[in-house]
């Protein structure tokens, strides 16, 4: 085993101690870690977020796969899904969409940062069935984001001229010219709008990745390591 193989076991055994000299080493030897496979006095130590009392962190994609081996990242890739990704992160922003132009339409006002809440909840679906680390699972969340944003304010004007027209939705829908959508859009937009659409994209890219902290990736490895 390698040494950093090694210190996955050591950082949370009850046995571990710091020697300034030479780094974690174990109390009942006074030595660094020999132990090939699985350390038989290895002992759990569930009172600690990490060893020395590092806070357990959030990892970001770029420092989970500086972290693992070449092996351990092709078998997470091998997990990934991103068609499912991209179907979970297309309905999750239609349903967005309908929610945040029926709120726009009834209250006679569009609340926008509610576009956030799209592009985190867009993400966190690409995340959670898509289960990515590469960048196009970001770049999905983020263009997926910014097109159910376009929809919500499209659905928002249709549903305010039909208000207006005394219409229903759908006979606006019939009745409409869209090539005047562009034209509509850009007549009720205000550049403050940026701000939180910005937001949103950052959302639906950040968190459309899967997530380790310090302490889960510690643990993958872990099991990795005892069933090989």
């Amino acid at each position: 085993m390698t040494r950093n193989e090694q210190l996955v076991f050591c950082k949370k055994c009850t046995n571990r101690k710091m020697n300034p000299k030479v780094g974690l080493i174990c109390s009942l030897t006074g030595e660094k870690a020999t132990f090939n496979g699985e350390c038989p006095d290895y002992n759990l130590d569930e009172t600690k977020k990490g060893y020395s009392g590092v806070e357990d962190m959030e990892l970001a994609p770029e420092e989970i796969k500086a972290r693992l081996s070449m092996e351990d990242l092709e078998e997470l890739r091998l997990e990934q899904n991103l068609p499912m990704g991209l179907i979970a992160g297309i309905i999750t922003g239609l349903v967005g969409s309908l929610v945040w132009s029926g709120i726009s339409i009834a209250t006679l006002y569009q609340i926008n940062y509610l576009a956030i809440g799209i592009g985190v909840a867009v993400g966190i679906s690409i995340r959670y069935f898509g289960k990515g680390l590469d960048k196009i699972f970001g770049v999905s969340g983020a263009l997926i984001a910014l097109s159910s944003i376009v929809l919500g304010n499209v659905l928002t004007i249709i549903g305010l001229i039909g208000n207006e027209q005394n219409l229903s939705f759908f006979q606006v829908l019939l009745l409409m010219d869209f090539s005047y959508i562009p034209e509509l859009l850009m007549e009720t937009f205000d550049p403050r709008d940026l701000i939180f659409y910005g937001f949103a994209l950052a959302m639906g890219y950040k968190f459309s990745f899967r997530q380790f902290s310090t302490n889960e990736l510690d643990e993958y490895r872990r099991k990795k390591i005892q069933s090989s």
